[in-house]
């Protein structure tokens, strides 16, 4: 890596983390209903809906009566959303008169957006009018990410309470999480945004004359506004085709930086924030070196592969390393004004979490380049993951790490003084085999159907990393494409958006009811046997438990895949 590459990976890094330790402090006392700042503007507001929706603030539920509350909101939401897209040529905001979608994209869309995935095997600027991108896009992003806000919160509570019943009250959650945390940044974010050149107007494509005489119609739109809630709520659907890539989604340096550190921002703080709310910041700060080891040993190997370029190209005298002096590496896919660092960067920040945005065409990579993103889906996006979801992801892990601690030891598992016992074992097992079930699983029944075949455009271990890429960032709720792929048929819309549902419900299932469990427990005052969780022995045994079943479970059709393709570029130097 030059020096000059360092120096931005690092400022971006350090900035990152210098803004998220007071956001998981506001996010802490946010998600645990104390009184903030915002709290005289949006106070009356809360009251009104609890009101409207005949809720009481201290209300509990059951982590049944939260997992049903959240089935019901969301279901809601995604009927909306399909509804909107199907009668979008009926509706107000159409200035470019688009037609209603196909029902088997409509059910993609709504799943999509309801999951948090935000997958578009279209493009939103010409498939979707203003009225949808708003009130159904736009609303769902923020929706989507408040509920994962709301399940993580109540998984810290099952942690935290003891002999209790209550998780806290769904409704309760997602609103406070979209009134006091979601709205006011977007709203200072899309601002900012607009200040640096994206558009948010309501007028319709604009007309301009080429250097050619030719006529061609540029797409305008209510664009910030989406953008700002796409990034920080780990959304990652564009408003245009492109994604982050075009100009008007990302126009300038400072964007593209400033996008950067709001993808990453409220998975770091909600880590903080878990330190906090469970008293002990030591827990916090371990689960954040657990993942910004594998974050940064990921990124520099994404980063490194572009870097060298294609070693078919050495028998041809072809220099592509990049050094202080030489610009060379692997543009191919590359946006000229980004560069490789920041296209590598971008790549590993967005598959390390649920965001899916792109500026770079992850299909050019090289195969270890594009093995990277794949990975961080694979394991589950705990690598800080998305909002909310990253956190109780990553909590699946350390149960699972202080229960092999246990076995060495003979000792009955404990975490923040809760025994983890059987019961909660298998149900973390399931949340996790829940993931290579729907890659592993639905990706074969593609491969094998000649309906999903026909949407590779390649064949070997290309066409096979294209298709499961497709169905990890389905699975894993990320939503970015390998490219490459054409996912807009009806065999894929439906199956892929079955993907969304198992890889966002079905794994909050099992996590709820780790956390019912865990509320009803005593705790247990730490002990001379007591395995500490916030050590650095913790640490690299998280670690190694992450990497060794990403590597497991996966290592054969990663064999298969981008390692057989890197090897078979070595095979042609030699030819």
């Amino acid at each position: 890596m030059t020096v000059n590459g360092f120096l931005q990976f690092l400022t971006f890094f350090v900035l990152t983390v210098v803004l998220a330790s007071p956001c998981g402090a506001y996010l802490k006392k946010v998600l645990n209903g104390e009184r903030v700042w915002l709290s005289m503007v949006f106070s009356p507001i809360e009251r009104f809906i609890y009101r409207a929706i005949g809720v009481s603030a201290d209300a509990q539920q059951s982590w049944r009566g939260y997992l049903a509350s959240m089935f019901l909101f969301n279901l809601l939401g995604g009927v909306v959303l399909f509804a909107i897209v199907m009668l979008q040529d009926h509706l107000p905001l159409n200035p470019q008169k688009l037609t209603h979608v196909t029902p088997d994209l409509a059910f993609n869309i709504a799943v999509s957006f309801i999951t948090n995935t935000n997958w578009q095997s279209y493009s939103g600027e010409t498939t979707l009018s203003y009225f949808s991108q708003m009130c159904g896009l736009t609303v769902q992003n923020f929706l989507s990410a408040a509920t994962g806000l709301a399940i993580a919160v109540a998984v810290v509570r099952g942690f935290m309470r003891k002999e209790s019943r209550g998780l806290g009250n769904f409704y309760v959650d997602v609103t406070r999480s979209t009134l006091y945390i979601l709205l006011p940044l977007s709203f200072v974010f899309a601002l900012f945004l607009v200040w640096q050149g994206v558009p948010d107007t309501l007028s319709p494509s604009v007309q301009a004359t080429t250097v050619e005489g030719a006529q061609q119609a540029i797409a305008v739109g209510p664009v910030a506004s989406q953008i700002a809630i796409k990034m920080l709520g780990s959304n990652g659907g564009g408003f245009f085709n492109a994604n982050a890539a075009h100009p008007y989604e990302n126009p300038t340096p400072l964007s593209d930086f400033v996008q950067l550190i709001s993808i990453l921002l409220f998975p770091i703080a909600l880590v903080f924030a878990f330190g906090r709310m469970i008293g002990d910041r030591r827990q916090g700060w371990a689960l954040f070196a657990s993942m910004t080891v594998l974050f940064v040993a990921l990124f520099g190997l994404c980063y490194m592969a572009e870097a060298n370029g294609n070693p078919a190209f050495d028998k041809f005298g072809i220099d592509q390393k990049i050094t202080d002096t030489n610009n060379g590496g692997n543009m191919e896919g590359k946006e000229v004004r980004f560069g490789i660092l920041n296209s590598a960067l971008w790549a590993t920040v967005t598959t390390a979490t649920s965001n899916g945005s792109v500026i770079a065409m992850h299909d050019s990579f090289t195969p270890l380049g594009g093995l990277v993103p794949l990975f961080n889906m694979l394991v589950g996006e705990v690598i800080y993951g998305g909002v909310g979801c990253g956190l109780y992801g990553i909590l699946v892990y350390v149960l699972l790490t202080v229960f092999i601690a246990g076995l060495m030891v003979g000792r009955t598992p404990e975490y923040l003084g809760k025994k983890i016992e059987s019961y909660e074992i298998k149900l973390a097992v399931i949340a996790m085999l829940l993931y290579p079930l729907c890659v592993l699983g639905f990706g074969v029944i593609a491969l094998l159907e000649p309906e999903g075949a026909k949407s590779l455009s390649t064949v070997g271990p290309h066409g096979l990393t294209q298709m499961i890429y497709a169905y990890a960032s389905a699975a894993a709720n990320n939503g970015s494409a390998f490219a490459g792929m054409n996912a807009n048929t009806v065999f894929q819309n439906m199956l892929l958006g079955v993907v969304m549902l198992l890889g966002r419900f079905g794994v909050i299932v099992p996590v709820l009811a780790i956390a019912g469990s865990l509320a009803m427990k005593k705790t247990v005052p730490p002990s001379s046997g007591t395995f500490p969780t916030h050590g650095l022995m913790f640490i690299l045994l998280l670690i190694s438990v992450i990497l060794m079943f990403g590597g497991l479970t996966y290592f054969p059709v990663l064999a298969l895949g981008p390692i057989a393709e890197h090897l078979s570029l070595f095979v042609h130097q030699g030819a």
